[in-house]
């Protein structure tokens, strides 16, 4: 027979850092929920078209995308964000403005794995559409500080940039062009690739050898429209009325076309990688539009699961919830008994395992010393003729009877003594 296993760039996410991941998003919706942003949930493929409104020059859109025709002869593709699934739905279903909702879930791109990414990977996001208030984009922001607040997360460096409108950008990159042109020979060969689809994505080159250009390189506010400057002068004023802390960088243009005005990006202080970034995100005023809708402003941000626990990993917080049921029921009768008790107790809110099979005495009490259990009920012969239950607290060397009639009361009040 063959061995299988998981796919290159996927893997099995087992207890307890499963119980992490719940745990991650949890933390996450009440973040978010608290500021009026619902919970959507969008497909995992869409029509090939929602993701090329990307921008074909992305690398998600070049080389990355998982894409297939189905059994219908539809061209499809495997979601490698959610922010076009989100303004797909919203041109689908025309809801009330702003529109403020909150997903997450697993993304897929073909890229090469390392660690902290993976051809599968994990997302938690927020998009708002419909206003183009400068105080939303802040609004945006502070919620993503917000929550890595919530992590624990104290390392954690938010850098903000404006892309302009579609007009600023566009000349930016005539600009940028000329200039990367002008000093191609002293870049490398993947930025010449790159130069050759979109200049801005040179920008974003972690190479030694390409940063000595990129640092000459004209900035983007040279190129910006007053109304745009406008624009991110507020949000600026935004956050620091709300005392987060950022560092504007004008080299920032993010991974994807769609981004217009604002834009930022978090990192983590506390990672030695390569590869830092933990979430981040902007503005993408026309991603609507170029999707079939009416003109509609948006904004929002992704944050990587994979690289945001690493971050944990390296301040030391957020560590796996305890997962371990309360109670452990031993029966050495005929396993009816630890099957009534266990369902008695699951009706009145605790949580109880047992063990099966009919295994020895010794077998049990090893199965629940593992399950870290805080009490073990021990069920014998003796118990079930005399309507008792031998109540143990794990770990103490103790035990007493207890009858069965009160068992939840007892079993309650041994687990909160005071």
């Amino acid at each position: 027979m063959p061995e299988f296993k998981t796919s290159p760039g996927t893997r099995d996410i087992l207890a307890p850092h499963s119980a992490r991941w719940r745990a991650f998003q949890d933390v996450f919706a009440s973040t978010v929920e608290s500021a009026g942003y619902s919970y959507i949930i969008p497909p995992m493929f869409e029509d090939l078209d929602v993701f090329l409104r990307l921008g074909e020059a992305t690398e998600v859109v070049t080389k990355e995308m998982y894409d297939f025709h189905d059994k219908g002869g539809r061209h499809v593709a495997l979601r490698p964000e959610q922010t076009a699934s989100v303004c797909r739905a919203f041109v689908e279903h025309r809801p009330t403005t702003p529109w403020k909702v909150w997903y997450a879930g697993p993304n897929f791109r073909y890229e090469k794995p390392q660690q902290g990414r993976y051809r599968q990977f994990d997302q938690v996001g927020i998009e708002a559409l419909g206003a183009d208030d400068p105080l939303l984009d802040a609004e945006v922001i502070a919620l993503a500080a917000k929550f890595y607040a919530d992590l624990g997360l104290r390392k954690v460096h938010l850098s903000i940039n404006t892309l302009g409108d579609a007009g600023d950008r566009e000349k930016y990159s005539q600009a940028l062009s000329q200039y990367f042109m002008a000093n191609e020979k002293d870049l490398t060969t993947e930025s010449r690739a790159t130069l050759a689809r979109n200049p801005l994505r040179v920008l974003d080159s972690k190479r030694e050898p390409d940063q000595k250009v990129i640092a000459g390189a004209p900035a983007i506010r040279e190129f910006i429209s007053d109304v745009s400057n406008q624009h991110f002068d507020a949000v600026l004023q935004a956050l620091d009325a709300l005392n987060i802390s950022y560092e504007i960088n004008n080299r920032l243009v993010r991974g994807l076309d769609y981004y217009r005005r604002t834009t930022f990006e978090f990192t983590s202080i506390a990672l030695e990688a390569a590869h830092t970034a933990i979430g981040g995100g902007g503005r993408y005023d026309g991603l609507v539009e170029a999707l079939g809708g009416p003109a509609t402003p948006g904004i929002g941000f992704a944050l990587g699961l994979d690289r945001t626990l690493l971050a944990c990993d390296a301040e030391k917080v957020f560590d796996a919830p305890a997962t371990a049921v309360q109670v452990f029921v031993v029966d050495t009768v005929d396993g009816m008994h630890a099957h009534a008790v266990c369902h008695e107790l699951r009706s009145n809110g605790l949580s109880a395992d047992r063990a099966y099979d009919l295994r020895s005495m010794k077998a049990q009490m090893k199965s629940a010393d593992r399950s870290g259990a805080t009490l073990a009920l021990i069920i014998g012969s003796d118990e079930v003729e005399n309507s008792t239950i031998m109540l143990r607290p794990m770990g103490s060397g103790d035990q007493y009877l207890i009858a069965r009639k009160d068992l939840v009361a007892e079993v309650k009040k041994a687990l909160n003594p005071k």
